[in-house]
């Protein structure tokens, strides 16, 4: 019996010290506290849940929120970021909001976003089927917003 409850015990301390052992590194985007954590560039709270974005330094593993990928964009030029062309940029789907890859996502230019830059993530070109809407990249995004500024 002693040693069942031995063998058991090893195994469970063997375990938890694996576990404890394992290297857990950020890599995913932060919750969002909706109607509570604020917009890093504006200071206007997270309500949208459809133009939401999330900028991670991938140096120190910190992340930054946005309300509009207009206020993201200007940030990094007015905050002079260094790190910018390796930060991790996630943005919801407008349709979903679900979170995905901003440099990669495919944007609109016909929903109001909530600081009026006009641009809206989709995930699949497929998913933006009003046809007044351009279909534009996230660089086409980062120089209409830098034009326009504000």
């Amino acid at each position: 019996m002693k040693k069942y409850i031995f063998k058991i015990l090893s195994i469970f301390f063997i375990a938890l010290l694996f576990s404890a052992c394992e290297k857990k590194t950020p890599t995913e985007y932060a919750e969002i506290h909706w109607d509570r954590d604020t917009c890093e560039r504006c200071k206007m709270i997270l309500s949208d849940r459809k133009h939401t974005v999330q900028v991670k330094n991938q140096e120190d593993n910190k992340i930054y929120k946005f309300d509009d990928i207009g206020c993201a964009i200007l940030w990094f030029k007015e905050n002079k970021i260094s790190w910018k062309d390796k930060a991790k940029i996630w943005i919801t789907d407008v349709e979903t909001s679900k979170w995905i890859d901003a440099r990669s996502a495919f944007y609109d230019t016909v929903h109001k976003t909530p600081m009026a830059y006009g641009f809206s993530a989709n995930e699949k070109k497929e998913s933006i089927t009003d046809k007044n809407s351009e279909i534009i990249d996230f660089k086409e995004v980062e120089k209409r917003v830098l034009e326009k500024g504000r």
